[in-house]
């Protein structure tokens, strides 16, 4: 998937991953997508729940070599 900005929270633990997330979008326009990293398992939920909470569009979430990829599309 085509992203315009990539952000690594690898090695954080919630809720630092949301937070630097939520920042990470705040200079990016409406319609683009920010790639996220994360190893907390936790924020499996946690990103699914802060999109729905902000009005985002959590496009798609997975694992890539141990690590959760989440897609986000900031509204």
């Amino acid at each position: 998937m085509e992203f315009n900005k990539e952000f690594d929270a690898s090695g954080l633990a919630c809720p630092l991953p949301i937070v630097k997330t939520k920042k990470s979008l705040q200079d990016m326009t409406s319609g683009q997508v920010l790639r996220v990293i994360s190893t907390d398992p936790g924020s499996v939920c946690d990103m699914a729940a802060f999109a729905e909470q902000t009005g985002h569009a959590l496009l798609q979430q997975g694992e890539e070599a141990g690590k959760f990829v989440f897609f986000i599309k900031k509204a």
